[in-house]
């Protein structure tokens, strides 16, 4: 493995954390301290690295050359009985998790404009670290909302879906394929989100993939 691999998949390990907290920060705002109770409000790695998810996984796709680099970290718990809108409030739990994503690409694209203030070029190697860290996390946050169970998005689709029988299956047999339907999407149809990422890419570091 060399170092731009292993650059990516530090990155990836710290934004899964950090996605990870934020579900947990926000659901604590609406009144559920689960996460908090559950000692994972923190920004020790060890508490949310997930085995296959955040280091099998990565190091697979590393190894086989994958134009997708992905992972997860162990879903931050909270219960939706403390909410006062149960249905309202698990989306904003959900939708923490990719804003945050976008909020860091949006730092670090900062960071990258700032950089050529200074004299640097997209080749340096400081501008290349920054935008490395912004592409991974629009790539998160963009990945996170499409509404595949248990992906931040599918939850968001829950509140918006008009509640009834028809939803309640159509949901119901969503969760019952996630896994097989999120792995199909990231070898066959990741394709789908490249534009997305390539322009709030470009909207935040002013580069062109």
């Amino acid at each position: 493995m060399d170092l731009v691999h292993l650059f990516g998949l530090v990155v990836l390990v710290f934004s899964v954390m950090i996605h990870e907290v934020s579900h947990g920060f926000v659901a604590e705002k609406l009144g559920d301290p689960t996460a908090r109770n559950a000692g994972r409000l923190t920004m020790n790695p060890l508490s949310h690295i997930d085995i296959f998810g955040s280091v099998l996984l990565p190091l697979i796709l590393v190894f086989t050359n994958s134009p997708v680099l992905f992972g997860w970290a162990k879903p931050v718990p909270y219960n939706p009985m403390n909410l006062k809108n149960p249905r309202t409030g698990a989306a904003k739990i959900a939708a923490a998790g990719p804003l945050s994503n976008f909020l860091l690409a949006f730092i670090f694209g900062l960071a990258v404009r700032f950089s050529y203030l200074y004299g640097m070029t997209p080749n340096d190697i400081l501008p290349a670290l920054f935008a490395g860290i912004a592409f991974a996390n629009v790539s998160l946050g963009v990945f996170n909302l499409v509404p595949i169970p248990p992906l931040d998005g599918s939850k968001v689709l829950m509140a918006i879906l008009p509640q009834g029988e028809r939803t309640f299956k159509f949901l119901t047999a969503l969760e019952r394929n996630g896994m097989i339907l999120i792995f199909l999407f990231i070898f066959f149809g990741f394709s789908i989100l490249r534009p997305i990422i390539g322009a709030l890419f470009t909207l935040f570091t002013g580069l062109s993939l």
